[in-house]
């Protein structure tokens, strides 16, 4: 990630108003890979702009005199110098990047004192280095390792992310600039998106709802487009994986290919793996002793195939791209956690650690996204338009409960989820010192259903939000920031009758056999406004920032209208239709010191929710399976993250990271408990040593983590405290020049829970039964670029 950019400037003069004023055209270049940096932030005098994917921006009119030239980006030193217009423009200008806190995981702004001032909310960007370092089962696993960020992990091949405490439809995840919609409202739904297919990673903490609309209540996850080629090239990458946990065999390939102004690119991931081992023989659940064969956690196998592929154009002031991608994937539940008629199962589960038994549920999301950017004087137009189609199987064997018969299949449950989004942004610097953005997000979803067991009905979603943004420079040490966004939505759920009949008495004592009716139309209205205020000051070593935010959340269809025995969960879920819109306010702050040696972040936040949404048990029962019903209380948050990295000489640093969060119900029948899936006290030890070439190895590298959690008392019946623990990983990667000297051979080698401590994570799926985590692991993985 250490690079710089070279910036030949190309003056195209053109004599205006009597030879006193020019029109100029810059490209920004990166040195070694040659190719165009996008989005770099460049200031004339008093007139902005952003560079395009072709790394070009213009300037029209600029007067023949000496102004003060200024170029930003994140990752790079801001680097400012005086010019005459139109004499004195130097050819050739290097950018020098800085130290990053957590290796590839830099603080939006803290490598750029510019965007620095300009963010008042805390911004992590996250490398394609850091990312293939720590990689992991899945994408959220692997961002464990960010303070503040956690994922709810259904068996080893599947995680949905967790921010500050806050899941499910409370963080959104952005891929190539459309929300990606599934089914994630259920705990043991994942999230399907490729991570080889991903470059980089913006994760925005607090209140985004401003730009991203409902459901950005608690941070954004946003997977942003990698670099484009250089011209007339071809350009890719090979991965190989292997875990030995769960005897995972995985691959990757890819290639990118540029002409002038066409290109192209397109991947292919594969990912196989067998049931995952744990630390221990025996699961306990319901008063029940289930015995494991050779500590395999039976029926958690699975596989996946992700493929993708896009094309776009690029022109001076045009850039379009067309991406398509479609996800695969198949994965069993741990047979036990499916409610206890496994007992009198005919399957054999421990017959092979690789087939995949019921239940297990398959699940196939396919993706069509363009995005089209328009550069002009002063303003950059972006449309994004995606569509989503998310079709997801449940299935179970056939047991007949209560009045329901034998089924005729096992699919127990179908979901199908078509999704349209529409996204248009316009950002203009016209205004000395404002950089506005205004847009306008639209979104229509089509869910419908199927199967024999019923759990939500149809729906039919459709949102709008309008929205006004500014960032304004008081002075050089001194920005502000604000915007306001209104969001208007309409949830109609459709009606739903059981397919078998149930006796029904009337009030005369007359029984009859009926359909009973689980869902009905309703035609559901929700409407509010999100507003942000921010500031921050920067010294010479040290900056501080501050945001006031409101957000809000618009109920889910399963919040609203639930009405089933969720089997994966072995427990009655209950919606209710009147339930309002979460509003959340939050207070977010940042104090940020960097010198030579030591970089320190702390970021503090407070958070209120007047009508928090969450499924509370309740005394009643259904078939011997308690009642959840969802409610809403009155929730106070806060919490902070601390992060330290420490650079003691040229070869070896160490860093360190610790996250907290304390929720608190305010009202209802939870009072003064906290909200399910609340994190404990955790903190991250890293240590990383470089060691100099020798022989055929290059830039080889040892690193450390040591993960320490404590235990969590603070919990919300039925939840069960949570002790605490330590697990140390360690890992080496090193550089072979195989094929090239160019493209080294990339190895990495990682053993994880190196001592197979049993462990539970208070934030995973298979915690609510007592599954320990994954015990020891040893994951190599190899890298080829050409």
């Amino acid at each position: 990630m250490y690079r710089n950019i070279t910036i030949p400037f190309l003056l195209l003069c053109s004599v205006l108003f009597c030879q006193e004023t020019y029109n100029i055209k810059i490209k920004v270049i990166d040195k070694y890979s040659s190719l165009p940096v996008s989005e770099a932030h460049v200031t004339i005098g008093n007139q902005q702009a952003v560079t395009n994917s072709e790394g070009d921006f213009y300037f029209d009119n600029i007067k023949a005199q000496k102004h003060r030239l200024t170029i930003t980006h994140v990752g790079y030193q801001t680097y400012t110098t005086e010019i005459i217009i139109p004499t004195s423009v130097a050819d050739f200008i290097y950018l020098e990047p800085k130290e990053s806190l957590l290796d590839e995981v830099v603080i939006s702004g803290d490598n750029d004192k510019k965007l620095l001032q300009k963010k008042s909310l805390s911004t992590l960007q996250v490398e394609k280095e850091f990312l293939e370092e720590n990689r992991e089962n899945s994408l959220m696993q692997t961002l464990k390792k960010i303070p503040g960020v956690s994922a709810i992990s259904i068996g080893s091949g599947q995680s949905k992310p967790v921010i500050r405490g806050l899941g499910f439809n409370r963080v959104v995840v952005v891929e190539n600039g459309i929300k990606h919609e599934a089914q994630q409202w259920a705990t043991d739904h994942g999230l399907e998106i490729d991570q080889y297919n991903v470059e980089q990673i913006e994760i925005t903490k607090g209140a985004a709802s401003l730009l991203y609309g409902s459901d950005a209540i608690a941070g954004v996850i946003a997977i942003t487009p990698g670099k484009l080629p250089a011209k007339n090239t071809l350009t890719g990458e090979a991965h190989l994986t292997t875990r030995s946990n769960n005897d995972l065999i995985g691959a990757s390939v890819g290639i990118k290919k540029r002409y002038t102004n066409w290109y192209y690119k397109a991947r292919l991931s594969h990912q196989n793996y067998g049931d995952y081992r744990v630390p221990t023989d025996k699961i306990y659940y319901e008063n029940y002793v289930f015995d494991l064969h050779k500590n395999y956690l039976r029926n958690t196998a699975g596989f996946n195939y992700d493929i993708s592929s896009s094309i776009g154009y690029i022109s001076d002031n045009f850039h379009t791209e067309t991406t398509f991608s479609n996800v695969y994937a198949k994965n069993g539940f741990f047979a036990n956690a499916h409610g206890l008629e496994v007992r009198t199962s005919r399957i054999d589960y421990d017959a092979s650690n690789r087939d995949i038994d019921l239940p297990y549920h398959k699940v196939n999301h396919f993706k069509v996204i363009n995005n089209s950017k328009i550069t002009l004087p002063n303003h950059t137009l972006t449309i994004d338009a995606g569509y989503q189609n998310n079709h997801r199987e449940e299935h179970s064997e056939a047991v007949p409960h209560g009045y329901m018969p034998t089924p005729e299949s096992s699919q127990e449950r179908l979901f199908v989820k078509n999704t349209y989004s529409l996204n248009v942004q316009d950002q203009t610097y016209a205004i000395s010192g404002h950089k506005i953005k205004t847009g306008i997000n639209l979104e229509y979803q089509n869910n419908t259903i199927g199967g024999w067991g019923f759990l939500i009905p149809e729906y039919n979603r459709f949102t709008a939000g309008l929205f006004l943004y500014d960032q304004y420079e008081i002075h050089k040490n001194l920005y502000v920031e604000g915007g306001l966004r209104y969001d208007y939505g309409i949830v109609n759920t459709k009606p739903y009758y059981e397919w078998f009949d149930s006796p029904v008495t009337d009030s005369n004592g007359v029984v009859t056999q009926q359909r009973l009716q689980r869902a009905s139309d309703e035609n559901l209205k929700f409407g509010s406004y999100s507003a942000s205020l921010g500031i921050s000051y920067l010294q010479k070593k040290t900056s501080y920032k501050l945001n006031i935010g409101k957000s809000f959340r618009i109920p889910l269809a399963s919040e609203l209208a639930s009405d089933g025995v969720n089997y994966h969960m072995y427990r009655y879920e209950e919606g209710s239709i009147n339930l309002k819109s979460e509003n959340s306010y939050q207070i977010d702050g940042e104090i940020n010191f960097s010198s030579k040696n030591l970089d320190i972040l702390i970021n503090p936040f407070v958070n209120y929710f007047d009508n928090y949404i969450y499924l509370n048990p309740i005394p009643e029962y259904y078939e011997t399976l308690q009642r959840y019903k969802y409610t809403q209380s009155e929730v106070f948050r806060y919490g902070s993250e601390l992060m330290i990295t420490y650079k003691v000489n040229t070869n070896f640093s160490v860093s360190g990271a610790l996250e907290y969060v304390k929720s608190k119900q305010l009202s209802g029948s939870k009072k003064n408990f906290t909200i399910p899936f609340s994190p404990p006290l955790s903190a991250i030890f890293s240590a990383k040593y470089n060691i100099k070439s020798q022989s055929f190895f290059r830039d080889t590298q040892l690193f450390a983590d040591l993960r320490m959690t404590a235990k969590q008392n603070d919990i919300v019946p039925p939840e069960r405290p949570t002790d605490g623990y330590s697990l140390l990983h360690l890992g080496a990667q090193t550089q072979i020049p195989l094929i090239s000297e160019k493209h080294p051979l990339k190895i990495q080698c990682k053993l994880n829970n190196i001592f197979d401590n049993k462990v539970y994570d208070h934030t995973s799926f298979y915690r609510l039964i007592q599954v320990p985590e994954p015990g020891r692991n040893i994951s190599i993985s190899i890298t080829q670029k050409f």
